[in-house]
């Protein structure tokens, strides 16, 4: 099992200061709109790669009138201490992270914490266009292997740099050669990533029950993806890039920017009770289908002997689910390894856990 015992927050966003004490279980937050509840969430996506739940820079998380950074410390599993933080440098702000009050790095936290998260703002990413399903993809593939932020920042600096050639109007070639190579490169092990995750995912969608949330059927829409989930090598995958990249230069020069490559892959899911793509489903099916897929995503991570047991956060998932299907939620909460954490505006919500979750009250 994988659960935070302790939650210490200072300065964060809302809270001047937090400290909740916890045990194993599920926790429930719930409180009016505004108290700071999804804070909470946020502050808990900090202990894990990327940039968190709101993708947002270091300083906008520190409390307005807080007179320093702000500070998150957590126990986990009553054992490992873990800290991460605001600090302020002669060359600017960065997060400091600590394990055990030892200097430690992202990679180490990832050793010890996967989190996966829920929120409101996921809900267009079935009507909204690639670019948002590709970052939900992302998440997902990065929870289940942590260095695919790293391979995606080198893979978009290289970019920015070639994109900055073909801006110029005329490329020398040797130099755009160098540039999407290191493009390749990456984009070869990006692609495989997402192959790997993407198989692992569609296993544990078949696996889950039928019942409540329904399943998907996912693709991945790239011409190298497709590759990788048939089995083509990385050296493969890194040759087929390399020569799209240097097929469209031309093309790419009169758009002044790269059409090619891992960063225009989409993810096409279809509701399978429809046979439907998951764009033409109600609202509702959409939700119903997005859980489901989180769900998956969350037991995949608890049946990876490879890394931690994940934490799952859902903000506001229970108050646009009917009885039947917060029961139903419910209970595959408790039978997933990490623990879970969920917001909701009233306690109600959360009556069918009975006592196999915590309720915390936030009043802000």
């Amino acid at each position: 099992m994988t659960a935070l015992t302790r939650l210490r927050l200072t300065d964060f966003r809302s809270h001047a200061a937090l400290d909740l004490k916890l045990d194993a279980r599920p926790v429930c937050l719930y409180g009016t709109n505004g108290a700071g509840k999804t804070n909470i969430l946020e502050a808990i996506s900090q202990l894990g790669p990327g940039r968190g739940l709101r993708a947002a820079s270091l300083p906008e998380m520190t409390r307005h009138d807080a007179a320093s950074g702000w500070a998150i410390s957590a126990i986990l599993d009553d054992t490992q201490k873990l800290g991460v933080g605001l600090e302020t440098t002669d060359k600017g702000t960065r997060r400091a992270i600590r394990v055990d009050g030892a200097p430690a790095t992202t990679t180490d936290l990832a050793d010890l914490i996967r989190i996966v998260w829920l929120t409101p703002a996921m809900d267009s990413v079935f009507r909204g266009g690639a670019s948002e399903r590709r970052r939900f993809f992302d998440r997902q593939v990065m929870a289940h292997i942590p260095s695919h932020g790293a391979l995606s920042s080198r893979y978009e600096k290289a970019m920015r740099e070639r994109n900055a050639l073909l801006e110029r109007g005329r490329v020398d070639p040797a130099w755009a050669d160098a540039i999407e190579a290191r493009m390749a490169d990456s984009g070869a092990m990006i692609v495989a990533n997402r192959a790997r995750v993407l198989i692992a995912l569609q296993a544990a969608v078949d696996a889950r029950p039928e019942g409540h949330f329904p399943k998907g059927d996912l693709t991945l829409i790239g011409e190298a993806e497709q590759a990788a989930t048939e089995g083509a090598g990385l050296l493969d995958l890194e040759e087929m890039i390399r020569e799209a990249l240097a097929t469209s230069r031309y093309r790419d020069q009169a758009a002044k920017r790269t059409l090619v490559g891992p960063h225009r892959t989409d993810l096409a899911v279809i509701h399978r009770p429809t046979n439907a793509p998951a764009a033409q489903a109600s609202t509702g099916q959409q939700k119903a289908l997005l859980i489901g897929l989180i769900l998956a995503s969350a037991r995949a991570l608890s049946e990876d002997g490879d890394g931690p047991q994940p934490l799952l956060l859902l903000d506001e998932a229970a108050a646009h689910l009917d009885a039947d299907r917060r029961a139903a939620l419910f209970d595959e909460l408790t039978t997933l390894g990490g623990q879970a954490w969920l917001t909701g505006t009233e306690a109600f919500l959360f009556e069918a856990f009975g006592e196999r979750a915590q309720r915390v009250e936030v009043t802000g």
